[in-house]
């Protein structure tokens, strides 16, 4: 899997129809999938050459969109609204990620 396949996920995540952030949100995704990788204690490059599971996929497709509505470092999107909102994200894709880790190492 490549980090294109994945930009139109997270573009439909974000509902975001134009292509002027594509190049950023590439790089949002390939640093989420480096902490999916890094939390999984898989080694680096390793979704390039294994499918990722439906839950990974899910956990790098919002922590890609929680870079690109947070890039100040504020929260935004969803849930601006909310003081705990950048914390719960964390807790989402960390819960999710969890279910493919591998507990060996």
């Amino acid at each position: 899997m490549t980090t294109d396949n994945l930009l139109p996920k997270v573009k439909a995540n974000l509902i975001l129809a134009h292509d002027a952030d594509d190049g950023l949100l590439l790089h949002y995704i390939k640093a989420a999938v480096s902490y999916a990788e890094s939390y999984q204690h898989v080694t680096e490059g390793y979704y390039i050459e294994n499918s990722m599971p439906p839950t990974t996929e899910q956990a790098v497709i919002m922590l890609s969109g929680h870079f690109y509505e947070s890039r100040d470092g504020s929260t935004a999107g969803f849930f601006a609204d909310s003081v705990q909102a950048g914390q719960q994200v964390w807790n989402t894709v960390n819960l999710l990620l969890r279910l493919d880790r591998d507990w060996k190492v």
